[in-house]
């Protein structure tokens, strides 16, 4: 993810960018703070998601061991967001189950597997939250 989101991230805009996925637990969650941590006040960066629940722990680690603390964001609906406010949407789930999002804006689609379902020991489960941020 931070690879896709530094080639995207080159273009100098204030634009409103949405991350979705359909928990907002963990790829949106990752996403917005890569977004925020590189793009400062350049964006408007929220997540959301159609069937949002609480920030993974491990999401929150992942992201730690880059310095980018997101243990203070929280899952959204998608229907709580104004597209008034959204320039860009980025769906991070599998297309058939991303919820759709003002069709009339920009959509980026990358597709990333949910960490939050990984299974294994706590180090394994660790790793797939690694592997979807990097």
């Amino acid at each position: 993810m931070s690879d896709q989101f530094s080639r995207s991230s080159k273009k100098s805009t204030a634009a409103g960018i949405l991350f979705l996925c359909v928990a907002n637990s963990a790829r949106s969650q990752m996403a917005e703070g890569l977004a925020r941590a590189r793009k400062g006040e350049r964006a408007r960066v929220q997540p959301a998601g159609s069937a949002p629940s609480s920030v993974n722990p491990l999401a929150v680690r992942a992201m730690a061991e880059l310095e980018i603390d997101i243990s203070g964001q929280w899952s959204k609906r998608v229907d709580s967001i104004d597209p008034a406010t959204v320039d860009t949407v980025v769906t991070l789930c599998a297309d058939e189950v991303c919820p759709v999002f003002a069709p009339r804006v920009r959509r980026l689609h990358w597709p990333l597997p949910d960490p939050a379902g990984a299974s294994g020991s706590e180090d394994e489960r660790l790793a797939r939250f690694r592997t979807v941020r990097d």
